[in-house]
């Protein structure tokens, strides 16, 4: 049996009696709101509340319950380059026209996309390409170091396994485009182990002999659940005084004296916001900053398989077949198919389930498919690849964290150690393991 995870929860009215009992005056106790509740949004409440402020989050679903419920689970800290090359633009014809390609753009979509395309395209260009490869390398320089400092201080260690991930190939033909893959991560720096088919074999024992090779990438890892590390966060968050509630926020203003939030329960007032509610972020940033940023998603979907838990021990990619495999405690995850399609649109299940011929002849037997679920949720997506982390609006009373695109997972435990500098602005950059937030300003958008 077969069936399909939809995870927008519909509003639950007994979850708002703490906004309602505060909202009919507009005055909130806390000292800043974070909009969103994904896993960027609690890692951030976490470190902002064990930085002494009070701190309520408000999210439209149960925490974890978007994007960060389904994503691949993979620590990505090797994907130093932006979502898309200069080969692009000759791509978009075969986005349009093959529904269940690796990447996709669905043709009702293309006139709204366009200018974020067009965007994306100019970023291409040599001098911006390498600005973005150097502030995503940044961030994911210092990503896993702060994902194991954060778990293990929440008693949580064993949610990351740190044994490494492949990228491997199939074909003769295509042992050149991964020497040049090779070549790309050397070049930034990237560690890694050129294996024949027979190391990768040893490595993961399971893989077909159709594998020819690979490589191994020694500094990367992935979670035994997304969904199970959004939850542990958000325990720590609550024993350490953070207040989760659901409701949508319908809009927002920003003033020298604080923010106010009119949300589906009522109005809110707060001195300070964090929005972090990934590819919903963008209205909310242009009522309160005045900059339209151009945030898309990406659609992603994903295919659990939940009685292969046990089949291999590290994330697997493949080069030909351009997606991924990550083993979870609920079983086998395929995911990494790309759709550009907005939010409005309803997923494009066929999507996901195509991942169950992308799988099979990867292993030396086949997988079993039994009882499997899809999945569909939305990446928040910026032209230059590069996330908004930043403090704007009056008085900085208007804190950013989101559009990490497919890299949320791996990034946002550094992303909230950079938000929780924000809190005295002098300890900005002065913590050497951390970047500098210049790449990530909102002021890139305000031209």
């Amino acid at each position: 049996m077969s069936r399909t995870i939809m995870t927008q929860a519909s509003p639950d009215p007994k979850a708002f009696s703490q906004v309602r009992s505060t909202a009919n005056t507009a005055v909130d106790d806390a000292d800043i709101a974070v909009v969103g509740a994904g896993v960027v949004g609690t890692a951030c409440a976490l470190e902002l509340a064990r930085q002494g402020l009070r701190v309520r989050v408000l999210d439209r679903g149960e925490p974890g319950m978007g994007a960060s419920f389904g994503n691949a689970g993979h620590l990505a800290t090797e994907q130093v380059f932006p979502i898309a090359d200069a080969s692009l633009l000759k791509r978009i014809p075969g986005m349009l026209m093959d529904p269940l390609g690796p990447l996709r753009l669905d043709w009702r979509y293309l006139p709204k996309a366009t200018p974020w395309l067009v965007r994306l395209l100019w970023n291409l260009r040599p001098s911006p390409y390498r600005h973005s490869v150097a502030g995503i390398r940044a961030l994911n320089e210092a990503s896993l170091a702060a994902w194991r400092e954060l778990l293990a201080s929440i008693g949580r260690s064993g949610l990351l396994c740190g044994h490494g991930s492949l990228l491997v190939h199939e074909r003769a033909e295509t042992a050149d485009a991964l020497a040049a893959s090779a070549a790309r991560f050397a070049g930034q720096g990237v560690a890694q182990e050129w294996l024949n088919g027979e190391e990768v074999r040893r490595r993961v024992p399971e893989l077909s002999e159709r594998i020819r090779g690979g490589l191994f990438f020694p500094e990367t890892g992935h979670v035994i659940d997304p969904h199970w590390v959004v939850t542990e966060l958000v325990r720590a968050a609550r024993a350490a005084g953070v207040r989760f509630s659901r409701a949508t926020v319908k809009s927002a203003r920003a003033d020298a004296r604080g923010v106010r939030l009119e949300t589906s329960q009522g109005s809110l007032a707060v001195p300070k916001v964090l929005v972090a509610a990934g590819a919903h972020s963008a209205p909310l940033v242009a009522e309160l900053t005045g900059v339209r940023v151009p945030l898309d998603t990406e659609r992603g979907y994903h295919l659990m398989l939940p009685r292969e838990g046990e089949r291999i021990s590290m994330a697997v990619t493949s080069l030909e077949r351009r997606f991924i495999m990550t083993p979870m405690a609920e079983g086998l995850r395929l995911a990494g198919t790309v759709e550009f399609a907005g939010l409005e649109r309803p997923p494009h299940m066929e999507r996901a389930w195509r991942l169950r011929e992308l799988a099979r002849g990867l292993f030396s037997r086949p997988l079993d498919e039994a009882d499997a679920t899809s999945w569909m949720g939305f990446r928040p997506s910026l032209p230059d690849s590069l996330p908004i982390i930043d403090r704007a609006g009056p008085e900085g009373r208007v804190w950013l964290a989101f559009g990490h695109h497919h890299l949320g997972l791996t990034q946002a435990a550094v992303t909230a150690r950079l938000v929780s500098q924000f809190i005295s602005p002098e300890r900005e950059s002065t913590e050497s393991a951390l970047p500098s937030l210049a790449p990530y300003r909102l002021a890139r958008f305000a031209r």
